[in-house]
């Protein structure tokens, strides 16, 4: 196939690395730094610059990019992108906010659309962060709909398996949603929150395993987290909610020395992690 990246950074460029590593398919790749454009050719992670003319031959787009910006890319090249008859996957971390006007730009020039989303990434971002086995072993998930056809998602799956996907995981745009609140977003609230503390500053020597699982993805991109968390705001409010009402009852039996409601707590805790499963 010929596949098309816009955008290489950390999720663009791993998948461009992984593709060009793990089979024979051409990678055509755009980016706007034009130094991550020259890196990324100098180190093999595509063969050319992805031109127009290019993106007509095309089989397979992927597009890297925030949810404003994957919007706009691909209105502006939906005549393009309808000439070669291409699948256009975008892979932004929220669905809402993009695959109703994808899925109508698609209809209305002919080319296939599905929304994705790869659950793999790191906490610091860049093509120099991106890894050839950023995938390996994790979830990609797709959101069809009535206009997704069977062979397209054949393709799809032949090809995110390839570059080190275990599976392929099927949702709709809502239920994406609505998950991904509480997998995703409110860990990086929670992360940004506890690392406020100004004992964080006097932690050195007395911090292992906990500390840094809990303070990973602090580091991270407001930018590009802004965008993804007000466009899942209400999902997103509806968790922290939650989880500060669950909070509540630990303050309590603290601060009235209450061991039993504070053993229950913490049991409640293991129970539900246990029942939850995974990692």
């Amino acid at each position: 196939m010929n596949i098309a990246i816009i955008g290489l950074g950390l999720i663009g460029g791993s998948y461009a690395k992984a593709t060009k590593a793990r089979t024979l398919h051409t990678v055509y790749g755009f980016d706007l730094d034009q130094e991550v454009m020259m890196f990324a050719r100098m180190t093999g992670a595509m063969d050319k610059a992805l031109t127009d003319e290019l993106l007509t031959e095309c089989d397979l787009v992927l597009v890297a990019l925030r949810p404003g910006a994957t919007l706009k890319w691909t209105a502006d090249h939906a005549a393009l992108l309808g000439q070669g008859k291409c699948t256009v996957v975008d892979i932004c971390g929220v669905k809402r906010a993009v695959v109703g006007e994808m899925a109508a730009l698609a209809q209305a020039n002919g080319f296939q659309y599905i929304g994705g989303h790869p659950m793999a990434g790191r906490e610091v971002g860049g093509f120099v962060n991106a890894q050839e086995s950023l995938f390996d072993g994790a979830s990609m998930i797709l959101t069809p709909d009535a206009n997704t056809d069977v062979k397209m998602l054949e393709l799809l799956k032949d090809y995110f398996t390839d570059i080190g996907f275990a599976h392929l995981t099927f949702s709709d745009p809502d239920e994406h949603d609505r998950i991904i609140a509480y997998t995703s977003q409110l860990a990086h609230i929670v992360s940004g929150a506890y690392v406020k503390s100004p004992t964080a500053q006097k932690r050195r020597g007395f911090s292992a395993g906990s500390f840094r699982d809990l303070t990973r993805v602090a580091r991270l991109d407001e930018n590009m987290w802004t965008e993804l968390m007000l466009d899942n705001r209400e999902y997103l409010a509806d968790e922290l909610r939650i989880l500060i009402d669950n909070l509540k009852p630990y303050l309590t039996a603290l601060e009235n020395n209450d061991a039993e409601a504070l053993r229950a707590c913490l049991r409640e805790g293991r129970i539900a992690k246990a029942s939850a499963g995974g990692n």
